[in-house]
């Protein structure tokens, strides 16, 4: 008979805590939101070789374990659709992960603006955090007034599938300063080469943002003869 934790809710427990480290150590969990963000209706090659929509892929992977499986299986089988979905992996060494796209970057982001321990960002990039100076230097506590009052000429182009899109502009705020918004895109989509496989709302999108992107220099010219 088991006392305390040790039943089976505390097992249970006991599991989603261990999935929950051994994702945040292995690096896994980070790259489920890569996944997410980079959930795109055509292959793609960004931040790693992946098929489309690859967090459909994932999700049919984890469901199509049988009901006994663990969680790390599951888990393990759906991260190696984003490291191996090319493969030609015979081992993940996650500890010499290469940077191409200077990801680490972030890193440093993170602490100037969520006011880290002042010693660990001195130590590690040498500068001093200063949690405020984004909103101080560029508004944000109340950013569609900031953005009316002082901006124009601009695209907040989202899809929702990109995890990001949830702190974007979503609506918009003015004339010349624009929310383009699709539901099956991914992180800028749009600016991706096309390709003969782009689905019918990824082409309109971009023939939407070129049409809006003309107006404004059409409108640039004409004040430019009349001044």
């Amino acid at each position: 008979m088991t006392k305390g934790w040790l039943n089976s809710a505390g097992i249970s427990e006991l599991a989603r805590k261990l999935v929950r480290f051994i994702l945040s150590v292995t690096g896994y969990g980070r790259h489920f939101v890569y996944t997410a963000m980079v959930n795109y209706p055509t292959e793609a090659n960004f931040m790693m070789p992946l098929p489309a929509y690859p967090v459909e892929k994932m999700c049919k992977i984890i469901d199509g374990f049988s009901p006994g499986a663990t969680k790390l299986s599951r888990a393990f089988a759906a991260a190696s659709l984003y490291y191996n979905y090319s493969q030609t992996e015979k081992c993940f060494k996650l500890e010499d992960e290469t940077d191409a796209h200077g990801l680490h970057g972030w890193e440093l982001a993170g602490m100037y603006r969520d006011g880290y321990a002042n010693e660990d960002c001195v130590k590690q990039y040498g500068v001093m955090p200063r949690p405020h100076w984004i909103t101080t230097e560029f508004g944000g506590t109340r950013i569609e007034q900031v953005l009316k009052r002082f901006g124009g000429n601009i695209i907040f182009s989202n899809g929702l599938q990109d995890p990001w899109s949830r702190g974007s502009v979503l609506k918009n705020i003015s004339s010349s300063i624009v929310a383009l918004v699709t539901e099956k895109g991914a992180h800028h989509a749009d600016l991706r080469s096309a390709t003969s496989k782009d689905p019918d709302w990824l082409v309109n999108q971009r023939k939407q943002e070129v049409e809006i992107i003309q107006k404004w220099i059409s409108e640039y010219n004409l004040d430019m003869k009349q001044g």
